[in-house]
């Protein structure tokens, strides 16, 4: 299948030029200007527009040396800014540097305050474009920022909110996605109020752009609609076809690809602009391919290769042919096709001096001779383009490189140096994690498949037979990271703080178990307190360890029957080498990190043929150990917030058992009780931010999902999503520390969702609990009161972990005739700090 976000995986530098409004030419109004020279700049100004950009820049060069005869410096700044402006615009970087040089050392030599300060500002808003386009996005924001002070400082107020709006775009080149949203969001308050204008159009344009970006599709789409309003009613075509474009973007990260067709052809229809043409183009290129209209898709090829002709040598070009080069990729076209494109796309990129484009252009050339099987030749060709990329510091290029390398330098055998080129991808991919979370606009596509592979290739390297203690340590570390980036990845935002963790040191008695499915096998890597690491694989397709997964599921979830089989065949795979050390060691707590499919299975359900693993270890479940905060707590002590819905709300049946569930609990601790139409979002709010509470014990209805927007729990009056509950347990001053234990005894994950294990973990991790126990599916409510009864009883006791507590819960009610089978006790799991 065709990746819809390929072409979107890094929103880059040069990408974003795309998108920005470009600034105007700015007519001088000195009184010392004479009116030939103003009909000169006018001129040039609508040569501008027109996009005659060596006409215009003649035009420029006349009125420079007339302002110059005439001693009017202020016109002659001017003149220059304008002229830098054009040589931005064709990419001529060298020159566009050189004469912002100029005209700023001619502002510094005017004494009028107030010319001199809009001046500067004028060239700030040049100056940080051509920042930008190099790459250079914090000296961009820099830039920005002084330019936009400058703004402030002389009340202009639409001087300030364009600067803002480049502020944002410099924002979302670093990755800082959150802060280019508060900046846009705080732009639109700004404007609310006033009149419609082309930047008002323009701050709804990107505001709704990184919104797309970030996922937020339905505001997206709502923003984008008021932009597409204002433009309509100023007839400005331009930013028309540029809301269309993200109009389009946004139907099609929905997958409503006949919306999006219609939105890129009106794009096409309307845009005054090619740049924006070829940009429709290749979206819709990019659609039709996905559909696989191949009469349709040959002819738009042939278009969009005679649009480039027509294009002048400058970024926007170079840019389309890598895109276009990179849709034939995916067609499996001639290759030397492809190859010319970008040989010709390197040519322009070394000629104007874009190391960026030239490293990307590069990169894709060498993918194409790795696609060939041409080992040689595409090694040399990605460590060039890899050398080129690290000249510039463009981490998000230098991983795909790093990647790339690796994967040829494994097909020609030479697995020491590919284990280092993937190595140093990772830990590329470590320091770009505020990146890799939302620059794409469709997360879960680029994460499966530009992010996810990097991680299990490596582990596949690493993951030899005769693997040493470093390489299955490095391993261990992988897998962890890999489960943080998932978890980024659910969030799309890089907020968690990680650090490593050394269980020897915290938990002598607790054993780690990760697993990870690779290719054709179950690999564990298990982790005994002062053992050397053990690593065991079985090898199997990974439909068999889906169907048997799958199989127990649908087993745990059917209270009237119970095939053993399946649970005996989990436990063989991941615990039965381990048996005897584990023994022999003493341990009490077993540890999983699970991957993929296995976050599905509970493993206190495992069985060895003759009993549960609950009935002889622990259970936790790790999201990751570097975002597990280990130290023991004192439960028994702690302020608990109990909250919950019996009745019947919002279309959800009614959980007769909670009341009976909180007024068992109640008695054991220092309790606040929120039932019912008292457990509103509004109460809830009030006394989870008064009360320091360190247990907060939520019985209603939620749901864990693989999208952080459907994971929600259940209030009164509303629903509370993952960022509201974050919210609300994290945000008032007297939460000096996590909260201890966050309780959800009454959700389940979404039906169907494979990966909704994950929004629990998500939960957990976010709502800032150091431990979490909750239900992966809809338990019986006497059941539930019972087990969770057991569980406090057992915290009460003092002296004993969450994860015996818990066990000890399970254990009372699997001994129950009525609730033997593993439906109504496996369904709870611990995530977090077992401790």
């Amino acid at each position: 299948m065709y990746k819809l976000n390929r072409l979107l995986l890094f929103i880059s530098a040069i990408a974003l030029i795309f998108l920005i409004q470009q600034p105007q030419i700015v007519v001088a109004t000195s009184n010392q200007t004479i009116q030939s020279i103003q009909s000169i700049e006018q001129e040039a100004q609508e040569l501008y527009q027109q996009n005659q950009y060596s006409e215009a820049i003649a035009l420029l060069k006349t009125a420079i040396k007339q302002y110059q005869q005439q001693g009017d410096r202020i016109g002659r700044a001017i003149a220059t800014r304008n002229l830098a402006l054009i040589y931005q615009k064709l990419g001529e970087w060298e020159q566009a540097k050189a004469t912002l040089t100029q005209a700023e050392q001619l502002i510094q030599a005017i004494n009028h305050e107030p010319e001199r300060s809009q001046l500067l500002a004028q060239v700030g808003e040049v100056k940080g474009q051509v920042e930008l386009s190099l790459g250079r996005s914090q000296a961009a924001l820099e830039t920005w920022q002084q330019a936009t002070s400058l703004y402030e400082e002389q009340g202009n107020i639409s001087g300030l909110i364009q600067g803002k709006i480049y502020q944002a775009y410099a924002l979302q080149a670093l990755g800082l996605y959150s802060q280019s949203i508060k900046t846009l969001t705080a732009t639109k308050k700004q404007l609310q109020n006033k009149p419609d204008t082309l930047i008002k159009a323009q701050a709804l344009l990107n505001l709704g752009d990184v919104l797309n970006r970030v996922g937020k599709y339905q505001a997206a789409q709502t923003t984008l609609n008021s932009g597409l309003a204002i433009a309509k009613k100023l007839e400005d075509n331009s930013t028309i076809a540029d809301i269309f474009l993200s109009l389009g973007n946004n139907a099609r990260f929905q997958e409503r690809l006949p919306v999006a067709l219609d939105y890129y052809q009106q794009a096409i229809d309307i845009a005054p602009q090619p740049s924006i043409q070829l940009r429709a183009k290749l979206d819709l290129l990019g659609v039709l391919i996905s559909l696989q209209d191949k009469k349709a898709t040959s002819n738009l090829v042939t278009e969009i290769e005679q649009l480039l002709t027509q294009l002048p040598e400058q970024q926007t070009t170079i840019q389309g042919q890598i895109s276009l080069a990179r849709h034939l990729l995916n067609l499996d076209t001639e290759p030397r096709q492809i190859a010319e494109l970008l040989v010709s796309g390197i040519k322009q990129a070394q000629k104007l001096d874009i190391k960026r484009t030239e490293a990307e252009a590069l990169g894709v050339l060498g993918h194409l001779y790795e696609r060939n099987q041409q080992w040689s030749a595409a090694r040399a060709i990605t460590q060039k383009a890899l050398v080129t990329a690290q000249s510039i510091n463009a981490r998000e290029l230098t991983y795909q490189w790093q990647w790339q390398l690796g994967r040829i330098l494994k097909a020609q055998g030479n697995r020491a140096k590919a284990i280092a080129a993937y190595t140093q991808a990772t830990d590329n991919l470590q320091i770009l994690r505020s990146d890799l979370v939302a620059i794409s606009s469709d997360v879960q596509y680029s994460f499966r498949d530009q992010i996810e592979p990097v991680y299990r290739e490596l582990a596949v390297l690493l993951l030899d037979p005769q693997a040493s203690q470093a390489e299955l340590n490095q391993t261990r570390q992988i897998i962890e990271s890999l489960q943080v980036a998932e978890l980024d990845n659910f969030f799309r935002d890089a907020c968690l703080d990680t650090k490593p963790q050394q269980i020897d040191q915290l938990d002598p008695t607790a054993a780690v178990i990760y697993t990870i499915v690779l290719g054709n096998r179950l690999e564990v890597v298990a982790a005994i307190p002062n053992q050397p690491l053990r690593h065991y694989a079985t090898k199997l397709p990974p439909a068999e360890i889906e169907l048997v997964i799958t199989s127990a599921n649908s087993q745990l979830l059917e209270p009237r029957r119970l095939n053993l089989k399946l649970f005996q065949q989990a436990y063989d795979w991941l615990i039965r080498p381990l048996e005897a050390e584990l023994k022999t060691n003493n341990i009490q707590t077993l540890v999983f990190v699970p991957d993929g499919i296995l976050r599905n299975l509970p493993p206190a359900a495992l069985h060895d043929g003759q009993q549960y693993l609950i009935e002889k270890y622990s259970v936790a479940i790790a999201p990751s150990l570097q975002l597990t905060e280990l130290q023991a707590i004192d439960v028994e002590q702690q302020n608990i917030l109990l909250a919950g819905l019996s009745e019947s709300r919002q279309g959800f049946p009614s959980l007769p058992g909670v009341k009976q569930e909180i007024e068992r609990i109640q008695p054991l601790f220092t309790s606040s009780v929120l039932l019912n139409d008292s457990f509103t979002e509004l109460n809830f709010n009030r006394f989870a931010s008064q009360t320091p509470f360190r247990v907060v014990h939520l019985a209603t209805h939620g749901q864990f999902s693989s999208n952080a927007d459907d994971t929600f729990i259940l209030t009164w009056d509303n629903r509370i999503n993952i960022d509201e509950l974050s919210r609300l347990l994290r945000g008032d001053s007297k939460q000096l520390r996590p909260i201890d234990l966050l309780v959800l005894s009454a959700c389940e994950t979404a039906s169907g969702d494979r990966l909704a294990a994950l929004g629990l973990a998500g939960i957990a991790v976010r709502a800032g609990a150091r431990s979490t126990v909750a239900s992966l599916w809809p338990v019986s409510d006497l059941a539930t009161a019972t087990l969770m009864t057991h569980f406090y009883e057992a915290l009460a006791q003092g002296n004993i972990t969450k994860a015996e507590a818990l066990r000890q819960a399970q254990i009372s009610t699997l001994k129950n005739d009525s609730f033997a089978h593993p439906f109504f006790w496996s369904a709870f799991i611990l995530v977090g700090n077992w401790l």
